[in-house]
């Protein structure tokens, strides 16, 4: 009898357990939900139907999708992701862009266009640490064309739906220093443009630009550790 007793409770506890574990997969899906950002305090949630940089078409709650340009929100959350809003000058003319934000802090990376998925970066060692204050402005264009794409949909879409044209673009990064001025466009191919971008906007941390200096090649991993780096010193 006592075995018995034993045996219904282990069985009792594996089903609870099973259960819990099953409600821990399907949590995440009930409450992670994308959404806009219009202002401080006000947003609308749904399910981002897509971005081509300029606008962000969502599906509401009541099923009605509706488009919000980037000249008129904040910003987005897409699947865990956040895409803000910048301005940007484009052949002279001020635009508004969603730019989607890699790491946050002293520092802001952003990526704009194709989505990529990018492995985590190792930091770079630090030896000591000695701060003193400078900070410049590089050069930086913004490149490649904005149309072409898919739409939204697909075959079954009515004419009177909302669609956006989503463009294949090449990613292109960007550093952002707040109160230093506009961000700029980080050209991973031209080696010595990057060293100097980073040692304008890290250049009041002697370690690192003793490190960016001794660097001989840049990718975004790269890219992303020094950034990473310099704002767990400074934020």
């Amino acid at each position: 009898m006592h075995n018995i007793l034993k045996y219904f409770s282990l069985f009792v506890m594996m089903k609870v357990l099973k259960i819990f574990l099953v409600l821990l997969l399907f949590v995440p899906k009930i409450y992670a939900q994308d959404a806009v950002v219009i202002s401080e305090g006000n947003f609308v949630r749904g399910t981002i139907q897509g971005t081509n940089f300029s606008t962000v078409a969502i599906l509401e709650d009541d099923q009605t999708v509706k488009q919000y340009q980037a000249k008129d929100v904040q910003s987005f959350l897409w699947n865990g992701a956040t895409y803000e809003s910048k301005p940007i000058v484009i052949n002279k003319k001020m635009e508004f862009k969603f730019f989607r934000l890699i790491e946050a802090g002293n520092i802001n990376l952003f990526s704009f266009g194709e989505k990529a998925s990018i492995e985590e970066p190792i930091e770079p060692q630090r030896t000591k640490i000695k701060p003193s204050f400078s900070v410049g402005l590089g050069s930086g264009g913004f490149g490649g064309g904005l149309g072409g794409g898919v739409s939204i949909g697909g075959g079954d879409r009515r004419d009177d739906e909302p669609q956006i044209n989503i463009p294949k673009l090449k990613a292109a990064y960007f550093l952002e220093k707040p109160g230093t001025g506009p961000m700029q466009e980080i050209n991973l191919a031209n080696k010595t443009a990057v060293k100097n971008i980073l040692l304008q906007k890290m250049g009041d941390d002697e370690d690192l630009s003793q490190r960016i200096k001794n660097t001989d090649s840049f990718d975004v991993k790269t890219l992303i550790a020094f950034v990473m780096a310099y704002n767990a010193v400074k934020n």
